[in-house]
């Protein structure tokens, strides 16, 4: 099935609506969906237009910049959701602390996120979106179950051990792959994909919003001798972490019907858990 043009152009239409709302108020729900169609059409531009024009590259520029500074408040956003989630018995006040610190960092951050998305600069995002919109040209022929099993396929060998590095280009790639495939509006082959890559990108995506909120304990605390908090993040990252890798072995299998047992995992040796972090793991 052909990219459906009028869905490609939709996603252009709804990242204009939410570049307008941040510029009120950079609210976590919008800021989540700003990063998400902004890559929906990173992914358009990037994956299936033949050849970006003067317009389109410096919009994909424009919209890296704002990105990163909205993925820096969002990442907090789910940091510190995902830190009142843990019982801690005891803790020496660690996570009141920890909640405190990021709260604050969050603050500063929406601050910055609300300076560049200055209305001069919305309106330069969505001038540079409708010319995008109105000039966009993609191929008939191209065919995006293709373009996304192509680009999946491009990913570390089925025999390759996963490693934090290689698991977090799953998510990535996974990512634009999935929006590729959105494309093929009404298609059940495509949303059998989708959904594959979905759970994928969301069980990874879980795993990595915990390793940096485990990273960010470690400045402050140290490791898990100085602190229950850092030794009960690693045990919950660790976790995570095998969840991902199971995540992706059925991906790989039920993409390209290859055998899970194949893959291997190879966690970091500064995650490993020590002794006292395994003593907390109940709690987590």
């Amino acid at each position: 099935m052909p990219i459906d043009l009028k869905r490609s152009r939709m996603a252009f239409q709804k990242l204009g609506r939410e570049v307008t709302k941040l510029t009120r108020k950079p609210a976590p729900k919008s800021v989540h969906k700003f990063r998400t169609n902004s890559r929906r059409v990173e992914a358009v531009l990037s994956e299936v237009v033949p050849e970006l024009n003067r317009n389109d590259k410096k919009l994909l520029k424009l919209l890296s910049r704002l990105r990163k500074k909205a993925g820096r408040v969002r990442d907090l956003d789910v940091e510190i959701a995902s830190l009142r989630t843990l019982k801690i018995p005891g803790g020496n006040g660690h996570k009141s602390q920890f909640v405190d610190a990021l709260v604050q960092d969050r603050a500063k951050r929406e601050e910055k996120l609300a300076k560049a998305f200055d209305r001069k600069t919305a309106a330069k995002v969505r001038k540079r979106l409708k010319r995008a919109t109105d000039e966009l040209d993609i191929p008939k022929d191209a065919e995006p179950l293709t373009l996304t099993l192509s680009k999946l396929a491009k990913l570390s060998p089925d025999h390759a051990p996963l490693t934090e590095k290689t698991l977090h280009q799953y998510r990535i790639i996974g990512k634009r792959a999935r929006y590729i495939a959105e494309l093929a509006d009404g298609d059940s082959e495509a949303k059998r994909i989708v959904d594959q890559l979905q759970h994928m990108q969301d069980v990874i995506g879980d795993w990595h919003d915990w390793l940096k909120l485990t990273q960010r304990a470690e400045k402050l605390f140290g490791g898990v001798r100085d602190s229950a908090l850092v030794a009960m993040l690693r045990n919950v990252t660790q976790a995570k972490f095998r969840q991902s890798v199971d995540a992706v072995a059925e991906t790989r299998a039920s993409l390209f019907g290859k055998k899970s047992q194949a893959i291997e995992a190879v966690a970091a040796p500064a995650r490993k858990p020590s002794a006292e972090s395994a003593g907390v793991s109940a709690a987590a």
